[in-house]
């Protein structure tokens, strides 16, 4: 087979850096038109795709050069940028003869089909879930339909000034209806939003209170002004007032984890009661606070909620009902969704939905009246834009193109417009619902004004976001547009050796339930623009049977499990069928459980497909809210598999492992020296291993036994474990060490202080000798299937000082209590205090640790360690000369 240009080398530390910082952009990006899920950056996305489709350099020289090209080919920047995308799709068609066509079976949110489409090739992408195809076509297929056009050169596009036409024409005919029900005050300030806090009533008999369930009460926390809701607390109940530079503590409200603490008379309700309490309708909710904005003045002022205020929401309220009435029968179903929300129990992604367990039963349940109806007019009045087009003579699929925008607006719009979205006291502004890959409950929440211009709105989100988003991809000079299918990936329908190459990101486990979290937009849209699509909208939900995502609903985790990995083998075996022979694939995986590779492995070992190459792209902000406390992965490995135009053969394991550390070794080094470290640097080396294990039928022992995915991950993790400690360590003092020692600083080095699954230390623990079951090492603690390892802060005195890393936590105990003479004879009596090796690990593990007490105590153990040593060594000396005579 030819060599691709991927499969030699890659400029993974740049473009690393270009995707990562590609996640910070939003005026035309994408990720603007509709939220999806672990979207890929497009960056990270062109650079793979073109180094996929050209060969590799003939020689140094060249090689340099292309890595040039790539990396700037990455950046957001010359995403538009005519000459580069003209070299890349010029290149890419020399090698190929013709515009190569290409597959993405799990296409999501679009990037990686979009930049296919970029870089000139016939695309076609997948997905089984309707708002996902839905939109593809709006990212995909309409702009190359309906947005680009020579004609028009640098006049607006037309597809553009439609959206904009009717996306006005849709705001101007809601605020003509809506306006009353959000009145301005006296003095012209418009409200943009309104605090509201859900309610119970206190359980003591003795009181019966109105709570308000408030998890602080900050309105505004900036380092130049500060103001809070003041509780005023009072026999009859809690008022409130606004104050500013408040003199008691806003961070402490009446509700954390569910617990509900009365402010009047200071009794609490269990968490299991608050939600007995919603599931029996006795919550309520209060209107407390209205954010305003000025036409003529920046900033924004807080007042308190008055009666007219209430009497504006009680009309809304009214109105709902005679309004709901209407439109149900016209529409022939309820126009506020009353399909149910998930149940959010079990094990797997569906736990990512608490809203069930407080008895919001229906989507509808998680908005107030008020946004009921504002969305249900928006809805009404889309379906309205869609009639008057085609009266005034639109062709009826440039009319279904224009329209679907104005559903995505919409379906923008909900993400910041319902009872869970939360007012941010730094930004002053209300937070999307979705900053995780979750549905979570909210006691208080933000109701933003939908006529407004602030954040959230429909002039945000339909006219700021998606237009600059129309007018970015109506950009990409012409080509064909994307064929856009929805259909499960375990089951494709295209004929054998039909592609060119497949570019995808596969799920991964129960990382992220696409379906249920999609269905907070689905019914919604489905009312907008669902007589559009027949066909995606026909089911009262988005399709669950065949998603492959790992759900434990009426099944085990372990049966989730085994559903999932059947789906994902049967995938991948598909995209071998429709590769062509020497067809390349790049499969991204970012799964950081040792259970997923093992998955992954065997998947490629029984597809047929080989992997050739595998690098890691950091496509994940490091600060990102899902990672915070956890060891989550900050790369993605991008996998090279080809289909072989040869017979795959038979490995034999005792080749294999000689083979694995020749590879590995080379591969290793690579990666040290482009900065990866930490849990990435090991997956990345399992990466790097699929390269070995990947091009064999099957893998054998001598005696005929076979050898599966996880035993070769265990021989992978030993190369990478002994290559990171030397390095860590500089080489010289590895082998000084013992194998507690060493999972202690490997440990720290793959997760810092963070908390894993027991089966990733036991397998890490594994890899060093060191069998977790029956370790009796005092820093390790098992808990509920999960292990953390012990800092010095976090342990007592009773160590067994023999092994380095007891003494030197501890050392840093002693230290940190002032106890010089005790430290003295400890690092005397071990003989750790002149050993080079002790201050070594502390140093390493002080560069591996975020600022926590840990790292502060080995800092000020080791900063006079010159010193120390000097005169523990002096020390030493005399005692030795004393023991002498």
């Amino acid at each position: 087979m030819d060599e691709r240009f991927i499969e030699r080398t890659f400029p993974v530390s740049k473009v690393s850096e270009n995707s990562a910082r590609e996640k910070n952009i939003r005026h035309g990006h994408i990720s603007t038109l509709h939220i999806w899920w672990s979207r890929k950056p497009l960056g990270s996305s062109r650079a793979t795709i073109y180094a996929s489709l050209i060969p590799a350099a003939d020689d140094d020289l060249e090689e340099v050069k292309v890595k040039r090209f790539i990396e700037d080919l990455s950046l957001w920047e010359n995403s538009l940028n005519q000459g580069m995308i003209e070299r890349a799709r010029r290149d890419i068609g020399e090698y190929h003869g013709r515009p190569p066509r290409v597959l993405d079976p799990f296409g999501g949110g679009g990037s990686i089909p979009l930049e296919a489409l970029r870089l000139g090739c016939e695309t076609y992408s997948m997905d089984l879930n309707p708002v996902a195809v839905l939109i593809q076509k709006c990212t995909l297929e309409y702009p190359q339909k309906y947005g680009v056009d020579e004609s028009w050169a640098d006049s607006e596009p037309p597809l553009l000034r439609d959206v904009k036409r009717w996306g006005e024409w849709v705001l101007g005919e809601a605020e003509e209806e809506l306006s009353r029900f959000y009145p301005p005050d006296e003095d012209g300030s418009v409200p943009a939003a309104y605090i509201w806090a859900r309610t119970l009533p206190c359980q003591n008999p003795d009181c019966g209170v109105e709570v308000p369930l408030k998890t602080g009460f900050w309105l505004v926390r900036k380092k130049n002004r500060q103001i809070a809701l003041k509780p005023v607390v009072s026999g009859d109940g809690v008022d409130f007032e606004i104050v500013e530079d408040p003199d008691f503590d806003p961070s402490r409200g009446t509700i954390s984890r569910a617990i509900v603490t009365c402010p009047v008379c200071g009794s609490t309700i269990p968490a299991a009661d608050t939600r007995r309490l919603f599931q029996e309708g006795k919550a309520g909710e209060r209107l407390i606070a209205v954010v305003l904005t000025h036409p003529r003045r920046r900033g924004k002022t807080y007042r308190l909620a008055t009666e007219k205020d209430l009497e504006a929401y009680m009309e809304a309220n009214g109105y709902l009902e005679k309004k709901r009435d209407e439109l149900m029968d016209r529409w022939g179903i309820d126009p506020v969704p009353d399909e149910p929300t998930p149940r959010g129990k079990g094990s797997g992604a569906e736990r990512a939905f608490s809203v069930r367990n407080y008895g919001l039963n229906t989507w509808g349940d998680l908005f107030n009246s008020r946004q009921k109806l504002a969305l249900i007019t928006f809805t009404e009045k889309i379906r309205e834009a869609h009639h008057l087009m085609l009266d005034e003579g639109y062709d009826e699929g440039y009319a279904k193109a224009v329209t679907s925008y104005l559903g995505l607006g919409l379906s923008r719009m909900i993400d910041y417009y319902n009872s869970l979205s939360l007012w941010d006291k730094s930004q002053e502004r209300t937070v999307h619902l979705f900053g995780r890959q979750a549905i979570p409950m909210a006691w208080d929440y933000s109701e933003l004004n939908p006529l407004s211009p602030t954040v959230g709105s429909w002039q945000s989100m339909a006219f700021r976001r998606i237009w600059k988003v129309i007018e970015f991809l109506s950009n990409i000079k012409k080509v064909k547009e994307g064929y856009i299918i929805q259909r499960s990936a375990s089951s494709l329908h295209f004929p054998n050796d039909y592609f060119d190459a497949v570019f995808t990101d596969p799920p991964y486990y129960d990382n992220v339930p696409y379906s249920y979290l999609s269905d907070f937009f689905y019914v919604w849209l489905k009312r907008a623009i669902g007589d559009l699509y027949p066909d995606l909208f026909i089911t009262p939900l988005t399709p669950k049977r065949g998603e492959m995502v790992a759900y434990t609903n009426d099944k085990s985790m372990d049966e989730a499990r085994e559903e999932f990995e059947s789906m994902l083998r049967d995938s991948f075996r598909e995209i071998h069928r429709v590769l062509r022979p020497g067809g390349i694939a790049n499969i991204v995986y970012a799964h950081k459980t040792t259970h997923g590779w093992e998955t992954v492995i065997n998947s490629l070992l029984d597809s047929g497909l080989i992997v050739t190459a595998s690098w890691p792209i950091f496509t994940e902000q490091k600060h990102r809210l899902r990672a915070q406390s956890s060891a989550a992965l900050a790369s993605s490995i991008y996998i090279v598999a080809r289909k072989p135009d040869f017979e795959k053969k038979t490995g034999y394991y005792e080749e294999v492992q000689v083979e694995l550390k020749e590879v590995l070794g080379e591969k290793l080094e690579y990666l040290w020296e482009e900065g990866i470290s930490g849990p990435d640097f090991f997956i990345a080396a399992i990466g790097a291993g699929l390269e070995v294990i990947g091009k064999y039928s099957e893998i054998l022992k001598y005696n005929g036994e076979e050898v599966r995915g996880s035993r070769l991950l265990d021989d992978i993790r030993s190369v990478a474990a002994d290559f990171a400690i030397r390095r860590i360590l500089d080489n010289g003092f590895a082998d000084e060490l013992s194998p507690l020692t060493r999972f202690y600083l490997f440990y720290r080095w793959n997760f810092e202080n963070s908390r894993v699954e027991f089966d990733e230390a036991r397998k890490l623990a594994g890899s060093l000798g060191i069998d977790l079951n029956t370790s009796r090492a005092g820093f390790i603690r098992i808990q509920r299937g999960k292990v953390t390892v012990l800092g010095p802060d976090k342990r007592g005195e009773d160590h067994d000082t023999t092994e380095l890393i007891d003494a030197l936590h501890l050392a840093a105990r002693l230290w940190s209590e002032g106890r010089k003479e005790e430290l003295e004879k400890l690092l005397l009596e071990t003989g750790y205090g002149t050993s080079e090796s002790f201050y070594r690990v502390a140093q390493a593990i002080i560069e591996f640790l975020p600022n926590c007490r840990e790292k502060q105590w080995l800092e000020g153990l080791i900063v006079n360690r010159e010193t120390m040593m000097k005169s523990l060594k002096e020390k030493t000396r005399q005692k030795t000369l004393k023991d002498y005579k």
